[in-house]
């Protein structure tokens, strides 16, 4: 069984962090969630009908995504953002990659600067330093020049950016298959097999 860490910051995307919870446990992969605190409060704004209030209880938002978006014969663990004892948080662990997934603007910079302050940050720290696979799933437009500059850098140091931007050559016919896009691209760096999109110059459908 596969170990993925999947984290989730508070940019605007939290659908693209619920269908990646989906397809990694149907993928069946050993999920280590860790959920920000902004990021409990754009899944209770996005995808549970919280308002743009911050929830009373981001425990009970984490929880109730995992029962709502975790399937198949996968499983899912869920990590506190302070819980430098975790597996993730040491590249004695082994675990082979992670994805940051909506990765904001703040996240990025302090994966950029090296400046670990939470679980989420020092796994994406671990996977750069045990040259393993980092993906950021960056969402935020128009990018400014820190942004650009934190990109270059997270780049050259190991990681794949991957802006939340999908393409339209499948055709997609709902947001659902742009989320997949996205999704699907982002498993494909990770190295998890699934059926999320149609592979270019193939008649197979996703």
């Amino acid at each position: 069984m596969k170990r993925i860490f999947l984290g989730v910051t508070g940019a605007s995307g939290a659908a693209y962090a619920a269908r990646a919870l989906a397809a990694l446990t149907d993928a069946g992969c050993d999920v280590g969630l860790c959920v920000s605190h902004a990021g409990a409060h754009v899944i209770s704004h996005e995808l549970q009908g919280g308002g743009r209030m911050r929830p009373a209880d981001p425990d009970a938002v984490v929880a109730r995504f995992v029962a709502d978006h975790a399937s198949g014969a996968g499983s899912v663990t869920v990590l506190g953002l302070d819980d430098m004892a975790a597996p993730f948080a040491s590249g004695s662990s082994l675990a082979p990659a992670a994805l940051i997934c909506p990765c904001s603007g703040a996240t990025l910079g302090h994966i950029a600067s090296g400046a670990a302050q939470n679980l989420i940050h020092r796994c994406a720290d671990v996977m750069l330093k045990e040259r393993r696979t980092l993906v950021l799933m960056t969402r935020e437009t128009p990018l400014n020049l820190i942004h650009i500059d934190n990109m270059a850098t997270v780049t050259r140091a190991g990681a794949v950016v991957m802006p939340a931007a999908p393409g339209f050559y499948n055709l997609p016919a709902s947001v659902d298959d742009l989320v997949d896009f996205m999704v699907g691209k982002a498993l494909d760096h990770l190295g998890v097999a699934h059926r999320l999109l149609a592979r270019w110059g193939s008649e197979d459908e996703a």
